[in-house]
Order: C-alpha cells, then sequence, then structure tokens
C-alpha cells in the first residue's frame, strides 16, 4: 500500500501515550503538522520558542503517564530545543523528538537547515534515528518510544527527511505497537543479603530519589515498619509524603536541614533508592555515607561511583522494594526509637520558627510557603526552577503526592519552571498548576505564556523578584565580597504581564500574602493566566547554600583555601 511519510508518522504517534506534540511549523514538517491537525487523538501545540516546548514535553514525561513528545524543524529547532532535550537526559527523564530533514531526493547541496544534526545529539539522546524508507517510519517510532521509557529513561530523536514525509511510498504493512514483555528480576538472594545487614543495623535510613516516584506506598510501610528517617534527592523530592512524620528533606549531610542532619547521624545502614548520590542532593559530596550501603537502581552504571555500596541491587525500585518489604514482613523484622518522630518534629518547627522570627525587609520565605501551602490543593502540581527559591521550596514548602513537584536538576536549566508549568497544566487540565520562579530565570522564557494564554490555561507564576541572580551573587559575595555580573537590573513585571495577557498581582509584605495566594489561585480556576510579583527576602540564607559553600571551601587545595579566605577577609576590612 502506498502512504505518505507524515501519515505513518502520525499514525504510529497516535498509538502510543501521547496527547500533544510541541514545537513549531516550518518547511521541514508542514506535512506532519497537516496531518497532526487531522487527528482526533493527538493536539499540535505552537510554542514560542522550541526551548520551551522541550520543557512542556519534559513535564508531561514526569507528572503523568503520557511521553513528551517535540515535532520540530531541523537545526534551528533542535539547537534551540537543546537544553530541554539535555535536561531530560541528565534527569532521566523520556521524550520523543520528530525532526523534519532536508530532501534525500535530489543531488543538491547546502539545502536549507543541511546540517549534522546526530553528531551533535548523540551526546544527550539514548538514540537517533535518520530514516531512509517509508518502511521504516513506523518501526522506527515504536522501538524508539521503547528505548525511550525502558531503563534509565530519556530523549530519542527521529529525523525524517522531507520528501519522505510528502510523497506517497510503499509499505508492506500498518504495524500495530506492542508493549514488549518484561521479566521480573531474581532477587532472592540480593533480598536475602539486604535482610541480613537490615537485621544487624540499629538504625535504618532511606534515601529516595527519583527512581522510586512510582513506588511511594510502598516505601511508606518500609520507613514505617524500620522506623527509618527518609530523606529525597532535589529531583526526588515528590516521592515521599512531606506532611510523614519520618520525612526529614531533601539531603542528610551538612547541607542539609537540620531535621536531616540529625535525624542521618546514626545510621549506620542506608537504603538508597533510584539516586545517583550526584552533587545537588550530597550538598556537593559533603554528605557521609555509612558503611553499610544498600543501593538500588535500575542502572547498573551509577552503582560505587560516589560512595562505595554494600550491596547494590540492578532492578526496577517498586518491584524491589517490593521484594525487601514481603522478607521484612515474613521475618517480622521491626526497629523501634521512641525518641525519633519527636526529634524530626522538634528540629522542624526550631528551623521553621528560626525563619519565621528573622527579620525581613520584605516577603519572608517561610510565611510565604506556609500560606502557599495552606491555599493549595493536596495533589496541586508545584514546578519551580533553578535558583535561590529552589532550595528556599524543598527547605520551606511540604510536597504532598508523588510527581506533584518537579524541578531541573542535574542539567540544572535556567528558564525551565514557566515551560514546565505550561506542560504540567496540559497534561494536567484539572489540577492546580502552580509555577515558582527567580526573576533571572523567568525573563529566559517567561513570554511563554502566550502558548498558555492562546490554550486558555489557568496557571499561577509565583515570581521571585530581587533584581539579581541571587543564588549565584550570594555565592560571590560571601568568598569575593563583590557581585559581578548578576545584577538584573529594574523591570516592570506587570508590563509583561499585560504583554502576554495575564493578570498581574503583587505582594509587597507579608500582611498581603494570604489575599494575594488566595485570589491568585481563584482567578486560575476560571483559566486565567496570573503573574505574582513576590518581592522576596534573600537576606537570610538557605541551609543548602551555607553548607555547600563551606564543603566546596574546605575541599580545596590548603594554599588555595588559606588564599580565598585571605582575599574575602582584606575585601571585608577594605571595602
Amino acid at each position: 500500500m502506498n502512504k505518505t511519510g507524515a501519515w505513518l508518522v502520525v499514525n504510529a504517534l497516535e498509538q502510543l501515550p501521547i496527547s500533544h506534540t510541541f514545537g513549531v511549523p516550518g518547511v521541514h514538517n508542514t506535512e506532519i503538522y497537516d496531518e497532526l491537525n487531522k487527528s482526533e487523538k493527538i493536539t499540535p501545540i505552537l510554542v514560542t520558542h522550541e526551548g520551551g516546548g522541550a520543557f512542556m514535553a519534559d513535564a508531561v514525561s514526569r507528572t503523568s503517564d503520557n511521553i513528551g513528545t517535540l515535532v520540530i524543524v531541523p537545526a534551528a529547532g533542535v539547537t534551540h530545543a537543546l537544553s530541554g532535550i539535555g535536561e531530560a537526559f541528565l534527569d532521566g527523564i523520556p521524550m520523543l523528538i520528530i525532526s523534519g530533514g532536508i530532501r534525500t531526493d535530489v543531488n543538491k547541496s547546502y539545502q536549507l537547515h543541511e546540517w549534522d544534526m546526530h553528531s551533535v545529539l548523540s551526546g544527550i539522546t539514548k538514540k537517533t534515528y535518520k530514516i531512509k524508507s517509508h518502511q521504516e517510519i513506523m518501526p522506527s517510532i515504536f522501538e524508539a518510544y521503547t528505548i525511550a521509557i525502558s531503563g534509565n529513561p530519556g530523549p530519542v530523536f527521529i529525523e525524517i527527511p522531507a520528501n519522505i514525509q510528502l510523497f506517497k511510498g510503499e509499505v508492506s504493512e500498518i504495524p500495530s505497537y506492542k508493549k514488549p514483555e518484561s521479566k521480573p528480576a531474581i532477587l532472592g538472594p540480593q533480598i536475602d543479603e539486604a535482610i541480613q545487614i537490615i537485621s544487624e543495623s540499629k538504625r535504618v535510613g532511606l534515601f529516595l530519589g527519583w527512581g522510586a516516584r512510582e513506588a511511594t506506598a510502598i516505601s511508606v510501610q518500609i520507613a514505617e515498619r524500620l522506623n527509618a528517617p527518609v530523606s529525597t534527592t532535589l529531583q526526588g523530592y515528590s516521592v515521599f509524603p512531606g506532611d510523614h512524620p519520618l520525612f526529614t528533606g531533601m539531603g542528610f549531610g551538612p547541607a542539609s536541614v537540620p531535621a536531616s542532619e540529625n535525624a542521618f547521624k546514626d545510621v549506620d545502614c542506608l537504603i538508597a533508592v533510584g539516586t545517583r548520590f550526584a552533587e545537588l542532593p550530597t550538598g556537593s559530596f559533603s554528605a557521609e555515607v555509612p558503611e553499610n550501603l544498600i543501593h538500588i537502581d535500575i542502572d547498573k552504571n551509577v552503582f560505587d561511583k560516589n560512595y562505595k555500596s554494600k550491596l547494590a541491587i540492578q532492578g526496577d525500585a517498586k518491584q524491589v522494594l517490593e521484594s525487601l518489604l514481603t522478607e521484612l514482613t515474613k521475618k517480622n523484622i521491626q526497629k523501634n526509637d521512641p525518641h525519633l518522630i519527636s526529634s524530626i518534629a522538634k528540629d522542624k518547627q526550631g528551623y521553621y520558627k528560626e525563619w519565621s522570627d528573622y527579620k525581613f525587609d520584605r516577603v519572608n520565605p517561610y510565611h510565604f510557603f506556609k500560606s502557599l501551602r495552606n491555599n493549595l490543593e493536596r495533589d496541586a502540581i508545584a514546578v519551580v526552577d533553578d535558583g535561590n527559591h529552589t532550595f528556599l521550596t524543598v527547605e520551606l514548602f511540604q510536597n504532598l503526592e508523588s510527581k506533584h513537584f518537579i524541578s531541573p536538576t542535574d542539567f540544572n536549566c535556567m528558564g525551565y519552571c514557566v515551560p514546565a508549568a505550561i506542560g504540567a497544566k496540559f497534561a494536567h487540565p484539572n489540577k492546580q498548576v502552580i509555577g515558582i520562579v527567580g526573576d533571572g530565570a523567568f525573563l529566559m522564557t517567561g513570554l511563554e505564556l502566550l502558548t498558555a494564554k492562546r490554550n486558555n490555561l489557568g496557571i499561577v507564576i509565583f515570581v521571585f523578584h530581587d533584581g539579581e541572580l541571587s543564588q549565584i551573587s550570594q555565592g560571590q559575595e560571601i568568598p569575593y565580597n563583590r557581585k559581578t555580573a548578576t545584577q538584573l537590573g529594574d523591570f516592570k513585571l506587570e508590563g509583561i504581564a499585560d504583554a502576554v495577557g495575564a493578570t498581574y498581582l503583587a505582594i509587597e509584605d507579608d500582611t498581603q500574602i494570604d489575599q494575594i495566594i488566595s485570589a491568585a489561585l481563584k482567578e486560575a480556576k476560571v483559566d486565567r493566566i496570573v503573574l505574582v510579583d513576590v518581592f522576596i527576602d534573600y537576606d537570610k540564607r538557605t541551609r543548602f547554600t551555607k553548607g555547600v559553600v563551606k564543603s566546596v571551601l574546605g575541599n580545596f587545595p590548603f594554599s588555595d583555601k588559606i588564599r580565598f579566605i585571605g582575599r574575602a577577609i582584606t575585601r571585608k576590612i577594605l571595602g
């Protein structure tokens, strides 16, 4: 039978869990967009910039069972999308990227957008494809999807030349997608060894990453049975309920909040699930891990990279933890510490009081986050960006459900929040979606709110407005006693709100917090975009910032450490 390549592309995509595609039409993909326009299952979304589209696709994958999908032009469309593709790659987020390509049926060079995209993308995708015939299209898309969601998930790229899209070609059949059968791992001996380590330990702790996102209920049962304090990575901040009495916060070393640092001091067995022990959650690797480390991850390459494990178990987090819980129950292994929960609660309240009592000139972050949590529904989705606000959020805000708090982590890309909040709203039109973003990150992708306006999406973006790139400027201030190229200057957020058709509200001091947050969420419920200008006060440093600065400086060679400290003191004295 004869079919156009574009028809085959859309037919394949319709068989996969895809509700929207994100991108910008161009001369090399208009035929695919024309076919998407006919689809009753998939809605093509025009974005302001392909980078924003990639962050939207990323958020769809993080917050739902659908896979975020891009349909973009080659060359410039690809380079614009690279930041979002890179974020998905390093954070382990599945994504499909469908790109047009130059014509392969003409013997001409220097065509528009002629460029080897595959050599660039090979470093930030799990696999790339260049389609050579109509027959390859559907099997390649199905295979790409399977690769994207399997093992350690990630993005997969497919280039489809314009001529193959436009013209009809012979295909022997129209295949149907078949989900590959998964074989359960044989875990018996490793589970037995884990049980032995746990039973011989005095205090067990759980350290959960994004890989444990589907194992929340089981993690809670294990934590309660072992009376184990629980901390998470930044990316995995949502995988354990923030209001559970055993939850301590992000990380467990000197860059973590007191509840985490104190609860994990006496842990002699750490069960780490779905985490790579990366730089952020370990506070620049300042966290100390006990000898009895049971490390569970689907990717065998993460084991023993930064911390040596006593036992490494490769497998799906949910399956492994289910097996572990079964054996713990069968052997009636439990731990008891009558003081742990009260100690965690006391440390949390002490830290909150420290923030509540601090004298700020502008908006107190603690009061903001307390009010935000009180005004949000339990299943609200919160999206943050990269910056000082990120660590304020994980130190002062409770997330309550898995996959309902998302952030850029290992690629750590600024500009994530606004488009990712839009993507999350596309995936969950009936849930509250809010974004918390620094003013510097907002300026990178804030105009993507035009996409939200065009599609009548009700979201609230809280812009922490202080006029500088505060996470870096604070990092400069301590060792350098000066700030270089981190001052944004003054800009009027109200003017941007007007330009994109958003409702503008402002929180100038603590007395306005409850009223404005409540008003903003009410506006969003009737499908309005709301920009809230939060005149935040960053005067008090987060534990993360202070801990990381100390850890980084502590790892300097002795002579350079003295040089940096001496320079800081001299500049402090002399101004």
